[in-house]
């Protein structure tokens, strides 16, 4: 395990890439090492309600971009982009996904599924209020962030810039994605993406709250 001071100074070595160095790619080894972060993250009763698309086809970029305001600099430039996509239906109680996620991944036996048969339903209507296919979305996609910062600060610890990118138009991008085969007829929705690579420009200085402002102890 790393000591404090390395892992704060990846925190502080982190920032919104907004340009990368063009020459420069990122070691498929340290790339999949990323990926894998992502892979690893929690997710609310483990359902993994997501998936990472890396694009690398330029022609694809060159389309997102431009329903993507905040992606204009860090598209052309970056080494790899990854979109974040998050479940719609799958995530509803009952739905085939779910069902695989506990019998085939996580490998619960009978009476645990029995268990969250009962569970997962009043989550979703009494806790959680997932009551409409947008809330099950949004859901999905507070998880998908979880891994998203993973990914971000397994790059840092490695030395590789990134830029998380919400700057986009979601329902154009969206139906360029669903043209291109990657929401699978809308079992899938675009989260967030996120950018790497190397910069070209020195780092801006990193401005926060004071600590004192943002932490409370009760």
């Amino acid at each position: 395990m790393i000591d404090t001071t390395t892992l704060l100074e990846a925190f502080r070595f982190r920032h919104a890439c907004k340009t990368f160095d063009p020459e420069r790619t990122i070691p498929d080894e340290q790339f999949c090492a990323i990926l894998e972060c992502a892979r690893l993250s929690p997710s609310s009763f483990g359902f993994e309600p997501w998936r990472f698309v890396v694009v690398q086809d330029r022609t694809l970029r060159e389309k997102l971009r431009a329903v993507a305001w905040g992606a204009q600099g860090q598209f052309p430039t970056a080494s790899h982009v990854v979109l974040v996509l998050a479940r719609k239906a799958d995530m509803l109680p009952g739905s085939d996904y779910t069902e695989h996620m506990m019998r085939d991944v996580l490998k619960m036996p009978d009476e645990a599924i029995a268990r969250r048969h009962v569970f997962y339903p009043k989550f979703h209507s009494d806790d959680f209020k997932l009551d409409s296919p947008r809330a099950v979305f949004d859901w999905s996609c507070h998880q998908a962030y979880i891994a998203l910062a993973n990914m971000l600060t397994a790059a840092a610890l490695l030395g590789i810039d990134s830029c998380p990118i919400e700057g986009f138009h979601r329902e154009k991008a969206e139906a360029l994605l669903d043209e291109a085969g990657l929401l699978e007829n809308g079992r899938f929705g675009l989260a967030v993406m996120a950018a790497f690579g190397y910069r070209v420009k020195p780092q801006p200085d990193k401005r926060r709250q004071p600590f004192d402002d943002v932490v409370r102890w009760a």
